[in-house]
């Protein structure tokens, strides 16, 4: 295989397992070494061709790809002989599985983001589409205040957004090279340990060599499944307060029916069961039980044990993520909303109730507990009487008013100071979420204002991830280029 077929194989992630990583991490130690004199330069063209030979044979259809030193070594001896093992100084497999480990983690968490980004997109775009959707908000399980639905959602998106940052912290912590450390307290050899994390693309070094492959490589999983725990708890929370419009017979929001989205009932014709929020909701939680497997592994072991290291273990995590995001971008294309039902929803029971004593206190100095026995005791009398916010009589809410100052707050005139139009507006839903005045609310100017922000962490969000990724990828390329050299001085020979 060419230099550059091996360059298009490196730059597929799905490529970059164990055996591409220590390919490239001895590629390096080819290089440095040599140029360092720590390599003999008269030996260092048969070991590059024998190296050249594993990578070769491992990138064909079938081909053997280790994924331990102690696996790979074989074949370099095999193909160059027993000096391809000069390339070992300084070296273990402590600190070369580390590396590759870290370099693994890396690249997962650049897809994680870019799936992540994706879910934030849609939930942003439907956003917007909802700014003006005003919707019932439930606290406790009960019909608690009106809202923009769109504000609803940017909630969401405010907690993915937290996500993102949460993966780019993870990602700093992650990106440090630990080559050259050796086990535990480094090596006589002066390796050259910022060049080979340049060339593998690593922006920084892990500084202590104890901590390298004894105390961070175990760290790294543990957090990465931090971030993976969140993201899956965020999609649960937004699924179950979904779920309960399945059991309304008039719910205001469903999945659109039919292919993946919901099923029929095989008993009960009249049923559309949620298969996709159900199917989501079961891998968020094998999504969190699969990031408590660190925890568990590295509970109560001495440091640098493989117990929490696997590789394929800890990508399962990550790809559990990612699965609960693509499910959960294909659940909110699905979202199906019927603003005038929301809407009837509202108005059939009291939800606005707290705007009445709000406005009592904002407007006519009223004490706000005052103010709020008021607005209860007309919720008490509505839902006795079966009357909805619309058709309360005003002439009972003014007595009630009167009841409660007389009890409550007896100096107080005891005549209602609201007319009878502001005591209407004061229920009316859409005017309560239009009217507030608190930054980050439901307004339209703040909606305006949050909406854009979203869009620019998106943007940003995208951004990092093109950035690092072209960052390894430039790195990568480097380091071919620079090995070719020892190819082409082993043609001469």
């Amino acid at each position: 295989m060419s230099q550059a077929s091996l360059a298009a194989a490196a730059s597929d992630e799905t490529m970059r397992d164990e055996f591409f990583w220590l390919g490239e991490i001895n590629k390096a130690s080819a290089v440095i070494n040599s140029e360092q004199g720590l390599l003999d330069k008269q030996k260092t063209p048969a070991i590059a061709q024998a190296l050249e030979e594993v990578i070769e044979a491992g990138n064909q259809p079938g081909g053997e790809r280790p994924k331990k030193v102690i696996e790979f070594e074989p074949l370099l001896i095999d193909a160059g002989g027993i000096d391809v093992t000069l390339l070992h100084a300084g070296r273990s497999s402590q600190d070369m599985h580390a590396t590759f480990r870290a370099a693994i983690l890396r690249d997962e968490l650049l897809e994680l983001a870019t799936h992540l980004n994706a879910t934030s997109k849609t939930l942003v775009d439907l956003a917007d589409k909802h700014k003006d959707t005003i919707v019932p908000n439930y606290t406790n399980g009960v019909a608690a205040q009106p809202n923009s639905y769109g504000h609803q959602l940017l909630g969401h998106a405010a907690g993915l957004e937290r996500d993102a940052q949460r993966i780019r912290e993870a990602y700093a912590r992650i990106d440090r090279s630990p080559m050259g450390t050796t086990v535990l307290n480094g090596t006589s050899w002066p390796l050259n340990r910022q060049r080979m994390a340049d060339y593998l693309g690593f922006a920084a070094l892990v500084d202590n060599a104890y901590d390298a492959s004894q105390i961070s490589s175990m760290d790294e999983p543990l957090e990465v499944g931090a971030v993976i725990t969140r993201i899956a708890l965020h999609a649960g929370n937004f699924i179950e307060d979904l779920l309960t419009q399945y059991a309304d017979p008039q719910p205001w929001m469903l999945l659109q029916e039919g292919g993946d989205n919901t099923y029929v009932s095989s008993s009960m014709p009249q049923k559309r069961n949620p298969g996709l929020l159900n199917s989501t909701r079961s891998d968020a939680s094998t999504a969190v039980t699969l990031a408590l497997g660190p925890i568990l592994q590295m509970h109560n072991i001495t440091p640098g044990m493989s117990d929490p290291k696997d590789v394929e273990t800890n990508s399962a995590i990550v790809d559990a993520g990612i699965k609960v995001l693509d499910k959960w971008d294909k659940i909110l294309k699905a979202l199906r909303v019927d603003p005038q039902r929301a809407l009837d929803e509202l108005n059939s029971d009291w939800t606005a109730s707290q705007e009445l004593a709000d406005i009592l206190m904002r407007e006519h100095q009223l004490p706000f507990r005052v103010g709020h026995h008021f607005a209860s005791g007309v919720v008490s009398y509505a839902r006795a009487h079966d009357i909805k916010p619309l058709d309360f009589p005003y002439d009972q809410a003014q007595q009630i008013y009167s009841e409660v100052v007389t009890a409550e707050d007896p100096e107080q005139p005891h005549e209602l100071p609201i007319t009878e139009s502001e005591f209407r507006a004061a229920l009316d839903p859409k005017a309560i979420v239009n009217n507030r005045a608190t930054r980050g609310g439901p307004q339209p100017a703040e909606m305006k204002r949050v909406l854009a922000e979203a869009r620019t962490d998106l943007k940003e969000q995208n951004e990092w991830i093109a950035k690092k990724r072209d960052h390894i990828d430039a790195s990568l390329d480097q380091l071919d280029k620079d090995f070719g050299t020892l190819l082409d001085t082993s043609d001469d020979h």
